[in-house]
């Protein structure tokens, strides 16, 4: 066999092989590996989500891959526009959280955004650094706090040490954090510094921390570690996030809640 790979090998050894085409290579299609290894699609299929269980690869149509670095997060304009039904549906399922009276701080993000219109006329304060939620909940009944701090243009933000005051100051009954990049071992991951102070302030104000994470995001790390996955009381993903991944999540004891796409209006 080519690279090393003999004809035979123990579930372990054709394991460690893959994991070691893939350091070489990034992504490997199904029918490459079955080449490879000399084995059948299914047991290809085996030894993916076996490693995707433990976090060391991710599946993509077709194949596999290994986590990918993220440099630099998308525009506000450009996040603003895809994926819309997940969106809808993880903002749903975190709404379903929220009893009315609560205190609630909501992360900067496109996602937690769809939350708003279940926001109104429920007596709620909302604790915010983004300005299009502030703006979507102006005419509302929301006691509403904007934490303040230097302007991220790009994501229509605020970030930095200086917004984290206001977040020392009070306590909320449920944080929604957003994230750009997680995975089961590196938990929720950024490229931006200077996002990680402000929710870790919010994570500690918070009695409940929630992740919000799309499964279109999973197996991409930033350089910058948020919080691992145990440190959310829950995580809200999309239906999207491929089963090893799920299961290998909830192995780890998190509460782990896909949500079902929301029918179109």
């Amino acid at each position: 066999m080519d690279d090393g790979a003999t004809p035979g090998m123990i579930p372990d050894q054709r394991r460690e092989f893959l994991l070691k085409q893939l350091h070489q290579r990034t992504v490997l299609s199904v029918h490459e590996l079955t080449g490879l290894l000399s084995v059948s699609h299914m047991t290809v299929r085996r030894d993916i989500a076996a490693l995707e269980r433990e976090g060391k690869v991710f599946s993509v149509p077709g194949g596999v891959r290994l986590a990918s670095q993220l440099r630099a997060e998308p525009s506000y304009d450009a996040k603003s526009v895809t994926d819309l039904p997940n969106k809808k549906a993880m903002a749903r399922e975190a709404a379903s959280l929220i009893a009315n009276g609560m205190t609630l701080y909501l992360d900067a993000g496109t996602t937690l955004l769809q939350m708003a219109p279940d926001l109104r006329d429920r007596g709620l304060t909302v604790v915010t650094n983004d300005f299009n939620l502030t703006a979507a909940l102006l005419d509302s009944d929301v006691d509403l706090f904007h934490i303040g701090g230097r302007v991220e243009h790009r994501n229509r933000s605020t970030v930095g040490t200086l917004a984290t005051g206001l977040l020392a100051q009070v306590n909320v009954d449920l944080a929604f954090i957003s994230t750009s990049s997680w995975d089961r071992h590196r938990g929720s991951t950024t490229p931006s510094e200077s996002k990680v102070v402000v929710k870790r302030a919010a994570m500690a104000a918070a009695a409940t921390s929630v992740l919000v994470a799309g499964s279109d995001k999973y197996g991409t790390v930033g350089m910058y570690r948020v919080a691992d996955l145990p440190e959310f009381d829950i995580v809200i993903t999309d239906e999207g996030l491929a089963p090893a991944a799920a299961a290998g999540i909830r192995d780890r004891g998190i509460d782990l809640r896909p949500a079902a796409p929301v029918a179109a209006d």
